[in-house]
């Protein structure tokens, strides 16, 4: 009787905790300031309490300038700071599973930066450690809640193209690297997992994931060709989904800017469906009645639709459409397609 009492207090304690999420932040770097960090202050019952950088000063900055009550140069204390109820994780990725298994550690939810982890065998660390907490993980695929890319699903699920056959994906960015000059982590491989593509096209196969499920199989071809960077910069790319759906993919970061293409096309029985995964063009649809476009404006805060979704999940009102298991899934796409090319190297 006094363990069921016990319980019944704790969940109490719990739905109280949760009418407001308070978050704290682990890495308040570029991608906080307008991105995801000010749409915690603005969704409903969502408060940033705490931001921690592992430089002091910059830390105490950024909390000056986006008024939050409290920062720390040592992740450890801002995890067992009382008033943070869940962790947003936006490092770069090689700490995303130190970081996120301690909160989860100490039973705190964790939002976590794209991709969800280093490493596939990390994505499991972490998720596994959530099962037995009872501790909830998301990953900040927020595309998953942008109303361009709802709409293209919205039109796959309504048949305005049939029934779906392949998906075709362009993303070739020109290289901003210069051979001697010092490189960015995006394009370190012990830090990020890989290059660009990893950083980039993480977006692109999460979204897929949500739109067809599972990838089923990965065929690749990956190079190195500009040799400024240790990380792949072109690949080519075959892949099937567990439903039948196929695709292909071409990556390339080593051209020059007059090829920047940014396009990715779902062909179905009935028409197609084009859209952008980075710039925000209008998702236009293709049918024999004619040419349809669909514009949607990139918001001010890219996250916040998401970071409002996981806020009412916390608080029971809602189920989070980007997880640690859909996360994970993605991680080990990339992961397959690139692990040959990481073995040749390492040989």
């Amino acid at each position: 009787m006094f363990m069921l009492i016990a319980q019944r207090k704790t969940q109490c304690f719990i739905r109280e905790k949760m009418e407001k999420v308070r978050w704290g932040i682990i890495g308040c770097g570029d991608v906080t300031e307008v991105k995801s960090g000010p749409a915690f202050q603005k969704v409903d019952h969502s408060e940033l309490v705490a931001v921690m950088r592992r430089d002091a000063e910059k830390a105490a900055d950024y909390a000056k300038r986006h008024g939050v009550p409290a920062w720390y140069s040592n992740a450890d204390q801002l995890i067992a700071d009382p008033n943070v109820d869940a962790i947003y994780v936006a490092t770069p990725p090689d700490t995303h599973a130190f970081y996120a298994l301690k909160a989860i550690a100490a039973g705190k939810p964790v939002y976590i930066e794209k991709p969800m982890c280093r490493t596939y065998a990390e994505c499991l660390d972490v998720n596994k450690l959530a099962e037995e907490k009872g501790v909830k993980v998301f990953v900040a695929y927020y595309r998953r809640k942008l109303p361009g890319f709802m709409k293209v699903k919205e039109l796959i699920e309504k048949g305005k193209i049939g029934e779906v056959r392949m998906v075709t994906l362009h993303l070739w960015k020109h290289q901003k690297e210069t051979a001697g000059a010092e490189m960015h982590w995006h394009v370190d491989p012990a830090v990020g997992g890989g290059g660009h593509f990893y950083d980039l096209a993480s977006h692109q196969f999460d979204y897929l994931d949500f739109l067809f499920g599972p990838v089923a199989t990965t065929k690749s071809i990956v190079r190195n060709q500009s040799k400024i960077y240790k990380a792949e910069d072109i690949l080519s790319v075959a892949f099937e989904f567990e439903n039948g759906v196929v695709g292909t993919g071409s990556w390339c970061f080593n051209s020059s800017e007059v090829n920047d293409r940014d396009t990715i096309e779902i062909i179905g029985t009935k028409g197609r469906i084009e859209y952008s995964t980075f710039d925000f063009i209008p998702v236009k649809l293709f049918t024999v009645a004619g040419i349809e476009e669909f514009s949607f404006p990139k918001p001010e805060h890219v996250q916040q639709n998401l970071i409002e979704q996981v806020v009412n999940d916390l608080r029971g009102n809602d189920t989070a459409v980007s997880n640690g298991q859909n996360g994970a899934r993605t991680n080990k796409v990339l992961e397959e397609i690139v692990t040959k090319f990481y073995q040749n190297r390492n040989q």
